[in-house]
């Protein structure tokens, strides 16, 4: 591969992968099948019809469980039985604004799921690299205008992004008080918002945008001038893996936290990325602009600056904006098509890691 992960690390690599049954966990499981890994993954199942994890049929790349991450009693037998060298923990409820509507279960899912995770890492016999990914969300946003570092406030005004800064509160606690200085190498992943095929969740954009042109309607923006750091979900899995690797290769740093989010010219009003996909859709897509006074507050402004992945991983974004959307696309148009869509991932992250070859096809 020529991005910087090394096959030969991941090749026979026991990995438990939290939240394998979603977007973004689907997308990771195949990629770690084609690394050869051997992956167990832990999550309830797909909240949404249709899902990515049935139709790339996922469960072929790896030993799936099917439990809930508050639940202490069966996180400990995931973990405990089968002794992962290897934790990437992803499960979440990752919608702001179901973060509103379920308050209670945001908080229980990604601040105690967190903490029933590390808690059984902790009691391995023997010591597991731990990755765990949060969101950009994290930051006290005080939509300044300037890309949160790392070492920036956090905060969090909605249930979601309070229940993700919590989660890295009890990250620093249970590495404080436990892992620290028993060869534990533990960090935090946060990243910028996500596109790509197979998020079939509520509120998405691509997807409810690129499934109503299929229907020959036109799409509605509901916040057409919020600024998001959009990417291709390939690039932050890409820094990922970059950070296992490197926090394995270091178990004494300490623990560690890197942004993963795309250059400046990635982060871009929501409205510019919709126009986007509509031209590239073409035919008759359009869209409407109806902003809704009484939804719940999201941030109009978030930016990150990924320097310290830059120079630490060696992580490098490989994908513009325009990339980005037209790599969904073309994984949306073989799913309407009815094409194999497990293939079609595989083939989209082996073009994604091959030599500087476009991995799509505008």
């Amino acid at each position: 591969m020529t991005i910087g992960i090394d096959e030969d690390f991941w090749r026979g690599r026991r990995v438990l992968l939290t939240g394998h049954t979603g977007f973004k966990g689907g997308w990771m499981s195949l990629w770690l099948e084609r690394l050869g890994a051997t992956v167990r993954g832990v999550a309830l199942l797909p909240d949404s019809q249709p899902n990515l994890f049935e139709a790339a049929r996922v469960a072929e790349a790896l030993d799936s469980v099917i439990a809930d991450v508050r639940d202490p009693d069966a996180m400990d037998a995931a973990v405990l039985d089968f002794a992962p060298s290897v934790v990437i923990h992803m499960a979440a409820q990752p919608l702001v604004r179901r973060g509103y509507e379920a308050p209670r279960e945001t908080f229980a899912t990604n601040l105690m799921g967190t903490v029933n995770l590390l808690d059984a890492v902790r009691r391995q016999p023997r010591p597991a690299t731990t990755l765990i990914v949060t969101t950009d969300k994290v930051y006290e946003n005080l939509e300044h205008g300037q890309a949160y570092r790392e070492d920036d406030r956090l905060g969090g005004r909605d249930p979601y992004s309070a229940s993700k800064a919590c989660a890295e509160l009890a990250v620093r606690a249970y590495f404080a008080s436990f892992l620290e200085g028993v060869g534990v190498a533990v960090g935090v992943a946060r990243a910028g918002n996500v596109i790509g095929g197979g998020d079939w969740a509520r509120d998405r954009l691509l997807p409810d945008v690129l499934s109503t042109f299929a229907r020959g309607e036109a799409a509605v923006l509901r916040n057409p001038a919020a600024v998001r750091p959009w990417q291709h979900v390939l690039e932050p899995l890409q820094g990922y893996l970059l950070a296992v690797q490197t926090l394995a290769a270091s178990p004494a740093s300490g623990l560690r936290a890197w942004n993963f989010g795309p250059d400046a010219d990635g982060a871009r009003p929501v409205g510019d990325v919709a126009r986007i996909a509509a031209e590239m859709w073409g035919g008759d897509a359009r869209l409407v602009e109806r902003i809704d006074p009484s939804a719940p507050h999201e941030a109009g402004l978030l930016t990150l600056n990924s320097d310290l992945a830059k120079a630490e991983l060696g992580w490098r974004p490989r994908l513009d904006l325009e990339q980005s959307v037209a790599l969904t696309i073309d994984w949306w148009r073989e799913a309407l098509a009815g094409g194999d869509l497990r293939e079609t991932t595989l083939a989209q992250i082996d073009r994604y890691v091959s030599s500087n070859a476009p991995v799509a096809a505008r």
